[in-house]
């Protein structure tokens, strides 16, 4: 199934906004495909674009420091949270 550029974004959006209103808590891949009603491979892919284009950082490490085998976290980054928070103020 094909999905356009446009709907990508709409999804990436959603992506965005569900990790700012967890922040500063980073959320595993499965957390954010349950929350927005998606596949995780799908939202996995997008999480990769969205590091490439430096809106969110991807987590390896547990809280203790332990690399993790076959799971990251993720988060917004310090920019697009704060861009986020000034967008939230105006409206």
């Amino acid at each position: 199934m094909f999905i356009s550029k446009e709907k990508k974004e709409k999804i990436s959006e959603q992506i965005l906004a569900y990790l700012y209103s967890v922040n500063p808590k980073p959320v595993f891949i499965s957390n954010i495909a349950k929350e927005i009603a998606r596949d995780e491979e799908f939202i996995k892919n997008l999480l990769l674009d969205l590091k490439k284009n430096k809106f969110v950082i991807e987590i390896k490490k547990n809280s203790k420091g332990i690399n993790y085998i076959k799971r990251s976290r993720w988060k917004l980054t310090d920019e697009v949270y704060q861009a986020y928070k000034s967008k939230q103020i105006l409206t």
